[in-house]
């Protein structure tokens, strides 16, 4: 009686994952098209105010000429939160699939690896001398 359930759950949740990761991904720039017309329209007024005025008209900001996206720059400790949280996620995984499939349970190796990688990058940038300006 629940056969024909599960066969529409198993053939609609690919295709609900596709439409909403396109999706999500078509929002995302649809909403930074949007924000980056609002801002090219407040300047505009904003110019035009200022011809009317007769007063020098201000520069376009340097946020125009960006794509987006907030370029931060990691500190060390970022590399250190990320490489144990990963070390430890991947321990956890090693002894949940050792517990229950033996042979599966070097795949929890791989973000332990990971993590050993992020918190290796911590200590060796921590060892370099800062630059100075």
């Amino acid at each position: 009686m629940n056969e024909p359930i599960t066969a529409v759950l198993g053939v609609m949740i690919p295709i609900i994952a596709i439409v909403m990761g396109i999706g999500i991904g078509m929002l995302s720039l649809f909403l930074d098209y949007r924000k980056k017309q609002n801002m090219f329209a407040l300047h505009h007024k904003e110019r035009l105010a200022a011809i009317e005025k007769g007063m020098e008209v201000p520069p376009l900001p340097p946020e125009f000429f960006q794509d987006g996206r907030r370029s931060r720059v990691r500190s060390p400790s970022d590399y250190l939160r990320r490489g144990l949280v990963l070390l430890f996620v991947g321990i956890a995984i090693s002894v949940a699939l050792f517990n229950t499939q033996r042979q599966a349970y070097l795949w929890g190796l791989v973000p332990a690896a990971v993590g050993v990688a992020q918190l290796l990058f911590y200590y060796l940038e921590g060892r370099k001398p800062p630059p100075q300006a």
